[in-house]
């Protein structure tokens, strides 16, 4: 997720256009638990949060907060984003009418913004096309040599069609085939990418906790 420098903190998010990434971030296991600081963090504020993060507990639940959270809060402040990280079953079929997008011009109706820069981190890129444009992507939101995370974009217009499922499990396919690992995240507050996940049979694996 994040590009760490040589005392493990943050100093970017690893994707296209890296950003500073959170002020902290706590990912929790079924047995273990990880977490970095960002590195404009004051250090003893760093201290702290290291501190506690080394004291958080393995969860059974994904959805139960740290232990420690609003101490968190209390130190670092700002936006917490919550939510579970899954893997993808050994088995995903591949599904029909999904193409590998290599070029600009077939996303710009519906997924403005995009530049040609960004698109060989982005790939691999798969979507549903409809009258010679795309409707609904699926792309490496952050990718190292080992894994890649799924990014998912239906336009508004075409969502609830089943989309989102099809243009996943093409990405997923194309990523293993790279020799890198699939994985997909979102917020418990997103109730259509918590359906993808569900629908694809997708295993939970850890939770995300993090304070912008």
């Amino acid at each position: 997720m994040f590009l760490l420098d040589s005392e493990g903190r943050i100093h970017g998010t690893r994707e296209p256009g890296s950003e500073p990434g959170p002020r902290f971030s706590l990912i929790r296991g079924r047995t273990s638990c990880a977490w970095a600081v960002r590195a404009d963090v004051a250090p003893e504020v760093a201290e702290e949060l290291n501190g506690l993060a080394r004291t958080e507990p393995a969860v059974a639940d994904f959805r139960d907060a740290p232990v420690h959270a609003e101490r968190y809060r209390t130190l670092v402040g700002g936006d917490v984003y919550f939510g579970p990280a899954f893997t993808f079953p050994k088995t995903v079929k591949q599904p029909d009418d999904t193409v590998r997008v290599s070029a600009l011009p077939i996303l710009a109706r519906h997924f403005s913004g995009w530049t040609a820069a960004e698109m060989p981190g982005r790939a691999p890129i798969a979507a549903v096309v409809e009258n010679g444009h795309a409707v609904s992507v699926c792309f490496c939101a952050r990718r190292s040599g080992a894994a890649a995370e799924a990014g998912l974009e239906t336009a508004a217009a075409h969502r609830g069609r089943g989309f989102g499922v099809q243009v996943t499990a093409a990405w997923a396919l194309a990523v293993r085939a790279s020799g890198r690992v699939p994985l997909y995240s979102t917020s418990w507050e997103n109730g259509a990418s918590l359906a993808v996940a569900r629908k694809l049979g997708l295993v939970a694996y850890a939770c995300g906790w993090s304070l912008g």
